[in-house]
C-alpha cells in the first residue's frame, strides 16, 4: 500500500472572548501522482486544533465506495493535532478526483478535503508505489507498525509485494514470532505481476504492555538466508485497560502533561550524540506513574528522574540522540510513554534532527 502525509499546520492562538475549538490543516488537497491498478494507496491529512477548546471530529464522509477513512475519535485538545486516514482502493484506471466531508465541532458546516491522482497498469518509476528495492522483489514498505492495541485485538496489515523478475516467485516471511500470522495472496507469484502479505497480530500472544518490536526477513530466493536487506521491522503497541475505572476514580486519576511532543534538534555536525531535555508534568490528582519508558529506534537511549510523579510535581527525562545510528533508523526517532494516566495513556514524543 501507498502511503502519503499531509504535513503539517502551524498553531496560530488568537484571544477570543468565549473558548472554542479550531480545525486548521497546513494543505487539503493531496496529489498522489501516478499509482498502481489495485494497489491501494493511503493519504493521511493531519489536522491542527489552533483553538482555544476541544476539537472533536465527529464524522467523516468519503464521496464513493471506492474509498475508506479512519480518524482521531479522541478529542484533541488545543495545540495538539490529529489525523484523518483515507485510503482510495485503485480499482477503476484513469483519472480520478475526490473528495471527503469532514464534521466537526469547530463549526456548523463540514470542511472538505481533496486527493487526486492516476491509476495505472504500469508505472515506469516503481520508486513511488513500490520505493523498497530487494532486486527482483520490491516492497511498498519495510517498516509495519501495529499502534494502540488492547489485549484481543487482532489487527490485519496487507503488505504489497511486486516481482519484478520474468521467473515465478514464490514469497515467504522468515523468523516470524509466535504472535503474528503471514498468509500470501497468491502463493507462487507470476513474473511482473503483484500480490501481497497479509499479516495478522494476536495481541493476547504479546508478552508485555507497551511496544514490542522485532524483525522478520522476506526471502527473494529459494534458500535466501537474513540480512539488513531484506529486513522489515515490525512494532506493536499494547495500551493498559481502564474499562474497570469508575467516574470518581478518574476524576482523581492523574494527568500527564509533556512539555514537548516533538522536538527539534541542530543538525548532529560532528557530534556523537546529542541529548535534549523533555519535561513531564502531573496536573492530575494522584500519582503519575510512568510504566512503560521505551524507544522505538537504537540511535536513542532516555533516563527519566522520577518515573513516580506526585500531583502537581515535574520530572525530567533526557532524551539523547546518537549520530552512527540515525542513517540506518527505518522510522521516525521516537520515545513512546505508557502510563496510568486513563485519559491519555499513551504518548509519543518524536525527535525530528536536521540534516
Amino acid at each position: 500500500m501507498r502511503r502519503t502525509i499531509i504535513m503539517v499546520c502551524v498553531a496560530v492562538w488568537t484571544v477570543a472572548t468565549w473558548a472554542q475549538p479550531k480545525l486548521t490543516v497546513a494543505h487539503d488537497v493531496a496529489n498522489l501522482g501516478e499509482i498502481m491498478y489495485q494497489v491501494p494507496s493511503t493519504v493521511v491529512f493531519k489536522v491542527c486544533n489552533t483553538g482555544d477548546k476541544d476539537l472533536v471530529l465527529t464524522d467523516v464522509q468519503p464521496s464513493c465506495g471506492c474509498t475508506t477513512v479512519d480518524w482521531t475519535r479522541n478529542p484533541i485538545v488545543a495545540g495538539s493535532e490529529g489525523e484523518i486516514v483515507v485510503t482510495y482502493d485503485a480499482k477503476m484506471l484513469g483519472v480520478f478526483q475526490k473528495d471527503i466531508e469532514v464534521y466537526s465541532n469547530a463549526s456548523d458546516k463540514p470542511t472538505y478535503f481533496h486527493f487526486q491522482g492516476r491509476v495505472v497498469t504500469k508505472v515506469t518509476d516503481f520508486t513511488g508505489a513500490f520505493p523498497i528495492d530487494l532486486g527482483d522483489v520490491r516492497l511498498t514498505q519495510d517498516n509495519v507498525e501495529f499502534d494502540d492495541l488492547n489485549i484481543g485485538d487482532k489487527p490485519i496489515v496487507e503488505l504489497q509485494v511486486l516481482n519484478v523478475g520474468r521467473s515465478a516467485y514464490k514469497p515467504r516471511l522468515m523468523h516470524l514470532p509466535s504472535y503474528l500470522t503471514a498468509q500470501y495472496v497468491p502463493e507462487v507469484l507470476a513474473g511482473g505481476r503483484i500480490g501481497k502479505i497479509i499479516l495478522t497480530l494476536d495481541s493476547e500472544k504479546l508478552n508485555r504492555m507497551g511496544l514490542t518490536q522485532t524483525s522478520v526477513y522476506l526471502s527473494r530466493k529459494e534458500g535466501d538466508r537474513v540480512s539488513e536487506e531484506n529486513e522489515i521491522a515490525i512494532s506493536a503497541v499494547l495500551l493498559p485497560d481502564f474499562s474497570s475505572l469508575t467516574t470518581k476514580e478518574r476524576l482523581l486519576a492523574p494527568r500527564m502533561e509533556l512539555s514537548n511532543e516533538e522536538v527539534d534538534m541542530e543538525p548532529m555536525g560532528r557530534k556523537k550524540k546529542k541529548t535534549v531535555d523533555v519535561y513531564i508534568k502531573n496536573s492530575g490528582q494522584s500519582p503519575l506513574n510512568i510504566n512503560t519508558l521505551q524507544v522505538f529506534n537504537k540511535a536513542l537511549s532516555v533516563s527519566l528522574s522520577d518515573k513516580s510523579i506526585e500531583p502537581g510535581r515535574v520530572a525530567r527525562m533526557k532524551v539523547t540522540v546518537r549520530a552512527d545510528f540515525i542513517e540506518k533508523e527505518k522510522s521516525a526517532l521516537r520515545v513512546l510513554l505508557i502510563s496510568n494516566d486513563p485519559h491519555n495513556p499513551k504518548r509519543v514524543i518524536t525527535i525530528n534532527v536536521k540534516p
